[in-house]
């Protein structure tokens, strides 16, 4: 008898905590809705942290849907257009825009690899835009391991290396040189292997040149404008821009050997880097993120 009377008072004593814990989760909403608005307009800092949230969320979320469709095909490089589909829209709800110019460089009907400078993770809308068909990104082996993202990625056909492995990296290399010549594929490859926020460009890897020696494919060098004008991670700042992408003539590597590779990397740098300074919004690359908040579009998304 004790025990149930024990009991019963349990049972009361939660229900009249219940009722007491509705009113303070209420609370917090309000003060979270009260907040969020607060910071948003009165911190550039909280303003970028929320963008910079909602992009990788947001393309998550886009993975999570894109999963069942590509699955339908299992692992494919058409998929990547469902997921360039998909990725698309991004540039308008952060009001970017892209302007492509050179596109009609892209050798019609044979395969090739894509080399492209690396800033930041807004790469991404650049590549979106251009993305030629049949074309698939070489990625870190990390991102297969990130989520819903990295399963739509592996479905999409994505070719994933552990560079801490050099031994599994030329592997992969030498397989994908051969399914580029069986499969009509094309692959994008960022030579500085890294993202790199300082206006510039880092030395180049040599593994796509390799790539390319090897399967005695062109080379297609696509050079993405800075981001000062609109996007700086030094300064948390988000705003709206333009970007401009542009597609330089094929540069051939038929009979070259890989003796030839570190000079036709260096020749390859050496022309991107001249283009990004001729395209960067202030003729310097945007190393510095010279470029103050309250652009026009601050308050878009």
């Amino acid at each position: 008898m004790g025990g149930q009377g024990q009991g019963e008072g349990l049972k009361v004593a939660r229900m009249e905590l219940w009722p007491g814990i509705w009113p303070v989760l209420l609370l917090l909403f309000l003060l979270l809705l009260f907040l969020l608005p607060t910071l948003w307009f009165c911190s550039p800092s909280a303003k970028y942290f929320f963008k910079m949230a909602f992009y990788n969320g947001w393309i998550l979320f886009l993975a999570v849907l894109a999963i069942p469709v590509c699955a339908v095909r299992g692992r494919n490089v058409e998929n990547m257009k469902i997921l360039r589909l998909m990725l698309l829209h991004i540039k308008y709800l952060y009001g970017i825009r892209v302007e492509v110019r050179g596109a009609h460089h892209f050798p019609p009907s044979q395969p090739y690899v894509v080399v492209s400078n690396h800033q930041s993770s807004l790469d991404l809308l650049g590549m979106m835009e251009v993305l030629p068909g049949r074309c698939v990104p070489i990625a870190k082996r990390e991102l297969l391991w990130a989520g819903s993202a990295g399963l739509a990625c592996w479905l999409a056909g994505v070719i994933f290396i552990d560079r801490k492995r050099t031994g599994d990296a030329i592997s992969v290399m030498s397989e994908v040189a051969q399914t580029l010549l069986t499969q009509d594929v094309r692959v994008w490859v960022f030579p500085e292997g890294t993202r790199n926020h300082n206006g510039s460009m880092l030395p180049f890897k040599r593994g796509a040149f390799h790539l390319a020696v090897q399967a005695q494919v062109p080379i297609v060098p696509i050079v993405m404008s800075s981001y000062q004008d609109f996007y700086c991670k030094k300064e948390r700042r988000f705003t709206s821009g333009r970007c401009q992408v542009r597609v330089l003539p094929p540069v051939p590597t038929e009979g070259l050997t890989p003796d030839d590779v570190p000079a036709l990397a260096d020749r390859v740098r050496h022309s991107m880097l001249t283009v990004f300074r001729e395209i960067s919004t202030d003729g310097r690359g945007g190393g510095d993120c010279l470029k103050k908040p309250g652009g026009v579009g601050d308050a878009r998304l």
